[in-house]
This record gives C-alpha cells, sequence and structure tokens, in this order.
C-alpha cells in the first residue's frame, strides 16, 4: 500500500484527532469503532505503518503517532480544516453539513488549490467549528480550554471549540444562539446537565452537548 493513500491517511487524522483534545492514547479497538471497521483490518494497517515510521504500538496497546506520522497528519488535518472553513464561508454550507464533504475532498485537493484556498479565506486559523487550522509549516495556535462538562459552578469561558462529531448537536446550539466566541456562564450543574446563561439568556444543556464544548479556562 502506498505510504499516501487515503486509507493512510484516514487512520492517520484519527489518531491525531484522538489525542489533539484529550491525552489519552488511542487503543486498536477505539481506533477500530472510529473508522468503523474490522479489529483485524486496524491491526494489519497499524503494523504497516509502525513498519513505515509512521506510527509507534506494541500488541494489544496503544498506538502514538511518530514525529513523522504527526508532521504527515497534520498535513491532513489542514486540508480537511481549510475545505470545511471554504465550504461554510464561500459555497455557503452550514457548519453541520461540511464535515462528510471534506471527508472525500481532502483526498483528492492539490496543494496549488489548497494554498489558493487559505489565501481566499485570509489565512484562517480555526476551522468553523473552532479547530485549529495548522500552518502550512505545521505550526498550531491554541488557546487553553475546559470541556464545559468538566466546568465548576461559576466558570466563565468564551466559547473556543464545538466537536462536530454529531450534527444534531450543532443545530441545536445554532438554534439555542450559541456558537464560537459565545459568552457562557455555568449557572447549574447536576447528572443529567449543565444550565448556562448566555446574552442574557438560559440554556438547559443535556450532559452529550456539554462534552462538545470547550471554554477558554
Amino acid at each position: 500500500m502506498p505510504a499516501t493513500s487515503p486509507a493512510i491517511e484516514d487512520y492517520l487524522k484519527t489518531v491525531y484527532a484522538h489525542t489533539e483534545w484529550q491525552s489519552d492514547a488511542i487503543t486498536p479497538k477505539a481506533l477500530a469503532d472510529r473508522l468503523g471497521i474490522a479489529p483485524s483490518s486496524v491491526t494489519e494497517m497499524v503494523k504497516k505503518m509502525a513498519a513505515a515510521g509512521l506510527v509507534s504500538h506494541v500488541p494489544y496497546g496503544a498506538v502514538r503517532l511518530t514525529d513523522a506520522g504527526t508532521a504527515r497528519a497534520l498535513g491532513v488535518v489542514r486540508r480537511h480544516r481549510l475545505i470545511e472553513t471554504w465550504l461554510v464561508q464561500e459555497m455557503g454550507y452550514g457548519w453541520d453539513e461540511v464535515h462528510d464533504e471534506a471527508e472525500i475532498l481532502e483526498h483528492a485537493i492539490s496543494e496549488r488549490l489548497l494554498e489558493a484556498i487559505d489565501a481566499r479565506l485570509g489565512r484562517p486559523v480555526r476551522d468553523p467549528h473552532g479547530d485549529p487550522i495548522p500552518g502550512a509549516d505545521g505550526t498550531l495556535h491554541r488557546r487553553p480550554t475546559v470541556l464545559l462538562a468538566d466546568a465548576p459552578l461559576g466558570h466563565t469561558g468564551a466559547v473556543v471549540r464545538i466537536s462536530d462529531r454529531d450534527p444534531a448537536v450543532l443545530r441545536a446550539l445554532d438554534e439555542a444562539g450559541i456558537g464560537l466566541d459565545s459568552e457562557l456562564v455555568v449557572t447549574q450543574v447536576s447528572a443529567a446537565s449543565v444550565e448556562v446563561a448566555a446574552d442574557r439568556r438560559s440554556h438547559s444543556l443535556p450532559r452529550p452537548a456539554t462534552e462538545a464544548i470547550w471554554v477558554t479556562a
């Protein structure tokens, strides 16, 4: 399998994304679940990637990117997030509609077109969901954050990132008027929800939603 195949790019991006906002390394089972494929297929691919120097892995242990794997992953992430931003800003897509389109286009776009899109958009540093867009040299700018689900009572913070894993959560937050840079104040915490004040309005957010929102620490 070529070292630049779409399959390898998907693996690298998934391993990178797993640890971007938390520190626990990804297991082969979690990797299989995220990619929607059989664990045996993951085992075979991880062996090939380890042989190519892209990941480090011991049998039944976690999968971690090497420096070379991280550099490759950041290139894929850059393409994906620039495409999402372009689709929202230039093509009229909603922020809940761009992920699947970007998944396809990220493997086909040329570096020349990517550079043109980056310039056209004014060199954005984050995508529509707040994920940082790596520079062409792999640099990232990320603010200190806390997951809203873990924020204590009284915490005040601006929304930095909203996971795009569940489009329904994005749509619900859109309807509530909560988006990037919204100022949230945690006013009540329970096992089922977190109540926040935003723009003089109160919102009761279910736990799944609070686990998709990161605010400034």
